[in-house]
């Protein structure tokens, strides 16, 4: 077990969006007033300050996350093979490609050790590039090789500080979506700041550093804020171009770095497509976005070989759906409310269907099953039946994949985020109601007057309730996200980090405080800019008033990575097993196997295949109720040389009765669970006792085809007889 212990010790402006520079500073004969030099002398000052505010919180970010790293473990100060513990399960297995990259005599046969790679599984030859996200170690690595940085940086280094420089490039793209929503950097400067003092629930790169999501995740921002800055109005043509470029360079690389990135963006294209039906954003920029959620997609997929979970995702059957179904409902847009809302239901119909229809031809030709054990755990975890199925009940039973927690709402409102969330989200959300409804029940009026759309929505601007196409979309997004981090709280990241943007740009907008204000009969320019300058800079002097010496108590303190017992392990397997020796265990283990020792791996934890989700329920059966014969039977067939058993599995405390691993597996066997409790009618006791138990017996029908070689407090190894 990895432990932590006690180190021994030997003012804001805003932009011009704010500013209707349309009608002022020009004389009626068309020259420019002197003050307008003035005016974009002071943008200039703002934009360069705010940009200053922004690289300076973004780089102050990632050392804080630097700092309590090297403070949590020591990590400048212990050895390679405690480093290499520290990258705990999965994130062990991806670091580890980066190490062969670097040991590889050159990269063309570093590539080729990845693209034929028969050490992670064995009596399988498997292409890395095809089945897992590691591009990035692969681009890292040969980064490594041709930069004159060895004699001064350690590849594990070179590989930690680029994590934590991205968490800068994630800072600063939150602080300008906010400063982009609300006109003014002061709303940037509040979200870096919600960010790092909520740090708990927006991150987790400080100990999970070579994670897919702590890759993915400062792309995916990038990509938001390059969106909300496409759905301005009155871009230039070339304005809309690079933008574009920058949305399909960050959407592949987020696609590129993270399995999971096809679930992700169908719940971007399910806000556009909400959005686009209720005639709240720009249809042509909504279906320039589909495309390109496709296309970066299905660029990831060239690189990755043609990879099966990619080709079958919802994703591209949406995306494809809503635009056969736009070509077939061409007057989608036209006519009164109800007229309208019979269109929509129809097409909102004909999008789901030809979805399904397209998924379901695609999976079928291609016989794909690489995402089913996803929509078995959704199926169960939303109460469409109960299951034994081992793999959704192994996702179930993980407090990662279960609902979000209640206490992360008090800690979000330890630091008023979480209240002034509410507030804005409940005002925005009114707001687009009767924009949504407005939209639909005047638009008739647009085309009879004949007006262009662009006409149209200068004159909805006029109302006293708006809602401009940028923070509609990001409306949209934080719910349909908060939606998802409620339901899995694994995902709570992707959320709470735009919650800080959502909330700062609703403090900090005229947008929010206009109506309110009006609505009390109290409006006026001046009083709407007081107050949205002087409740964020309270709320800022209230954060660092509370929560500063805080993190500095956090900084100060120092402890040590101590795991004495998987170092011994390692460092065993090391120098007493052949480095042609196949090991079996835990997915979590055998990750740390092979990147401390090299060694070749039964299974491992990324479990997105369906032949790998068979061979792990198998090898496993080392912790159920099976026959000494029938366990080394499963384990020769897959040429396993030795087994690792661990205490902590075997006798499991962790999870209550049923959720236990060997509970699943007793289930999926049919077999009656341990312990006090119900078990359902038709499980029946097994023949055999618990094979993890029963072995440290060394009963002659166990050491027959078992010999313990190691053991420690936590672990025990055992040989197996290469006899039939």
């Amino acid at each position: 077990m990895i432990t932590i212990r006690q180190r021994r010790v030997g003012k804001s402006t805003d932009t011009a969006e704010d500013q209707p520079s349309e009608e002022k500073n020009v004389k009626p004969d068309g020259k420019i007033l002197s003050d307008h030099t003035g005016g974009k002398l002071w943008n200039i000052l703002s934009i360069t300050v705010g940009g200053i505010v922004a690289i300076s919180l973004g780089l102050l970010t990632s050392v804080y996350v630097a700092t309590l790293h090297e403070n949590d473990l020591w990590f400048s100060n212990i050895k390679e093979v405690e480093r290499e513990i520290s990258f705990r399960t999965e994130c062990g297995l991806y670091y580890s490609y980066y190490k062969q990259m670097i040991q590889a005599a050159s990269i063309q046969q570093g590539l080729h050790g990845l693209v034929y790679d028969n050490k992670t599984e064995s009596v399988r030859t498997i292409n890395i590039l095809e089945r897992m996200n590691v591009y990035q170690e692969v681009f890292l690595s040969i980064l490594y090789r041709i930069l004159p940085i060895q004699q001064y940086l350690e590849p594990v280094y070179f590989y930690i500080y680029t994590l934590f420089g991205l968490q800068a490039v994630y800072v600063i793209a939150l602080f300008v979506t906010s400063w982009l929503l609300s006109g003014t950097w002061l709303s940037g400067l509040l979200t870096a700041c919600w960010y790092i003092t909520n740090r708990v629930d927006t991150t987790r790169v400080e100990f999970t550093i070579p994670l897919r999501e702590n890759w993915a995740l400062p792309f995916f921002a990038i990509q938001i804020a390059a969106i909300t800055y496409l759905l301005r109005t009155h871009l230039q043509p070339l304005q809309e171009r690079m933008t574009f470029t920058v949305v399909f360079i960050a959407t592949f690389l987020f696609s590129l770095t993270w399995q999971f990135n096809q679930f992700m963006m169908l719940i971007q294209a399910l806000a556009l497509f909400i959005l686009d039906c209720l005639d709240m954003l720009p249809t042509g920029k909504v279906t320039w976005l589909y495309i390109i959620q496709i296309s970066g997609l299905m660029l990831v997929c060239v690189l990755q070989f043609f990879n099966s979970m990619i080709l079958g995702s919802l994703l591209i059957s949406f995306n494809a759906s809503v635009l056969i179904a736009r070509t077939i409902q061409k007057n989608l847009k036209k006519g009164g409310l109800l007229n309208r809302l019979g269109k929509l239901i129809l097409h909102v119909l004909l999008v789901l269907c030809l979805t399904l229809l397209i998924n379901k031809f695609i999976k079928k030709i291609l016989s794909l099953e690489s995402d089913e054990h996803i929509f078995k755990f959704l199926k169960a975890k939303f109460g469409f039946g109960a299951t034994r199925d081992f793999d959704a009940n192994l996702y179930l039973c993980e407090e990662a994949f279960g609902l979000l927690p209640l206490n992360t709402f008090s800690r979000l409102s330890e630091t008023l985020l979480f209240y002034v969330y509410i507030f804005v989200l409940f005002l925005m959300a009114v707001a687009a109601v009767i924009v949504a409804f407005r939209n639909l029940s005047f638009c008739f009026f647009c085309l009879i007057s004949g007006s262009n759309q662009v006409q149209f929505v200068e004159k909805m601007e006029d109302c006293t309730v708006t809602l401009k196409p940028d923070a509609a979309y990001n409306l949209i997004h934080t719910v349909l996200f908060g939606c998802l981090a409620l339901s899995t709280m694994r995902m709570k990241y992707l959320w709470t980090s735009h919650m800080c943007v959502f909330a700062s740009f609703g403090l900090c907008s005229t947008e929010v405080w206009k109506p309110i204000l009006k609505g009390v009969h109290l409006y006026t320019s001046q009083r709407a800019h007081v107050i949205k300058y002087s409740i964020p800079i309270i709320t800022l002097l209230y954060i660092a008033y509370k929560f500063w010496p805080g993190i500095m108590d956090e900084l100060s303190e120092l402890r040590e990575f101590y795991d004495p017992d998987t170092v011994e392990l390692m460092n065993w397997i090391k120098s007493n097993s052949p480095s042609t020796a196949v090991f079996a265990g835990s997915m979590q283990l055998l990750a740390g196997v092979k990147l401390c020792t090299g060694r070749t791996l039964t299974n491992h934890p990324h479990y997105e295949d369906k032949n790998l989700r068979e061979r792990t329920k198998q090898i496993y059966q080392i912790y159920a109720k099976r026959s000494p014969e029938d366990v080394y039977r499963i384990l020769r067939s897959f040429g396993t040389d030795y087994v690792i058993l661990e205490d902590s599995i075997c006798y499991e405390r962790r999870h209550s009765r049923g959720c236990r691993l060997r509970d699943l597996l007793d289930i999926a066997n049919g077999h009656i669970m341990d312990g006090l409790g119900e078990n359902e009618p038709d499980l029946k006791p097994s023949l055999y006792p618990r094979f993890c138990e029963e072995i440290k017996k060394n009963l002659p029908s166990y050491t027959v085809y078992f010999t313990r070689v190691f053991q420690n407090k936590t672990f025990h190894v055992y040989k197996l007889a290469k006899h039939k």
